[in-house]
């Protein structure tokens, strides 16, 4: 599949105020793992309290979704900055309704990449 522009926000210890991010997540073959940042997220099939994916190394709870055209993301009982990748500021601002990131707001970062042979080993290992 694509890399796809994302929203990702942690929710496992944070409810609605969890660190969020906004940056490309690529996915496996069957689109049901997604990697962003170091990371690899399943799909929970709906069986999560507040998350719609999981950390496959430690079981934390995000949610993952698509980008809002309004900019309105985050959950509206949260707050925080939302992390968003530097490298994708200009595609960011093509698909939302603004054309400046509110720096009260938004914060740049730099996302890091995804080893995604890591995490196949480690779902291999724990199939064996």
């Amino acid at each position: 599949m694509k890399p796809e522009l994302k929203y990702i926000e942690l929710k496992t210890g944070f409810g609605d105020n969890g660190p969020a991010w906004i940056g490309m997540a690529e996915f496996s073959k069957s689109g049901r793992t997604v990697y962003f940042n170091g990371k690899a997220f399943k799909n929970s099939n709906a069986r999560g309290i507040s998350g719609n994916y999981y950390d496959i190394e430690n079981g934390d709870e995000y949610w993952i979704s698509g980008i809002k055209k309004n900019g309105t993301d985050r959950h509206w009982a949260g707050s925080g900055k939302i992390m968003i990748d530097r490298n994708v500021v200009d595609l960011y601002l093509s698909l939302v309704d603004f054309n400046v990131l509110d720096k009260n707001r938004f914060e740049l970062v730099k996302i890091k990449p995804t080893d995604k042979q890591k995490f196949a080993e480690l779902e291999n290992e724990k199939i064996n």
